[in-house]
């Protein structure tokens, strides 16, 4: 018996065989080895970039000197981050009004990530230099 295959069988075909991998939430051990020694550039829901660099020895350290926003808060600080369970947690001293944030990260792929803060606010994120 001779197979035909239609033009959107195949589109279909194609279509499953190159769909991106599904995003897939990151263990505690799986965010400190992506985060740590990683710039993380991350999508505000503000529309601003904020460069993050996440140091091995648990100091994360932001720059928002180059941005208006800047003026209202401390332009650059160096705050804390660590694991908690399957979060990313982090302190400031000043920006956030100090407060501990702690953040799901989900893997989607190719050095992005999208990352939900413990108050629901949600972005994405690019890691890499």
């Amino acid at each position: 018996m001779r197979s035909h295959m239609t033009s959107a069988s195949i589109g279909l075909l194609l279509s499953l065989c190159v769909a991106p991998a599904a995003a897939e939430p990151l263990s505690g051990h799986e965010i400190k080895d992506r985060i740590g020694g990683e710039l993380v550039r991350l999508s505000t829901p503000y529309g601003v970039t904020l460069p993050l660099f996440y140091r091995d020895d648990g100091v994360v350290s932001g720059d928002l000197s180059g941005f208006s926003v800047g003026a209202l808060l401390a332009p650059r600080e160096e705050g804390r981050w660590w694991v908690k369970d399957d979060l990313l947690c982090q302190k400031w001293p000043t920006w956030y009004d100090g407060r501990t944030h702690c953040f799901a990260i989900t893997s989607l792929g190719s050095g992005k990530i999208a990352w939900t803060r413990d108050d629901g606010l949600s972005g994405t994120a690019v890691m890499g230099r």
